[in-house]
């Protein structure tokens, strides 16, 4: 996967839910609120061996989080 390959993947499935144009404003929209899941769901790095500045997250607070803005 290149670089921006990952981004544009998640814009296509961001911009298939969407009932209007996508807009410049919506991507921008969307990598806050990406920027703000992460930030409420990283914790620094548990008793293994990691860089100091690894964050580790739990792919199943992920999955909950998104379930729950899925039925706001």
């Amino acid at each position: 996967m290149t670089n921006t390959e990952g981004a544009q993947k998640i814009w296509e499935a961001f911009c298939g839910e969407l009932t209007q144009e996508p807009t410049d404003d919506m991507k921008e929209a969307l990598a806050t609120a990406i920027k703000e899941l992460v930030s409420q769901l990283q914790y620094d790095n548990c008793d293994w061996q990691a860089p100091d500045d690894w964050k580790i997250m739990d792919v199943e607070q992920v999955m909950l989080v998104v379930n729950q803005l899925e039925v706001l």
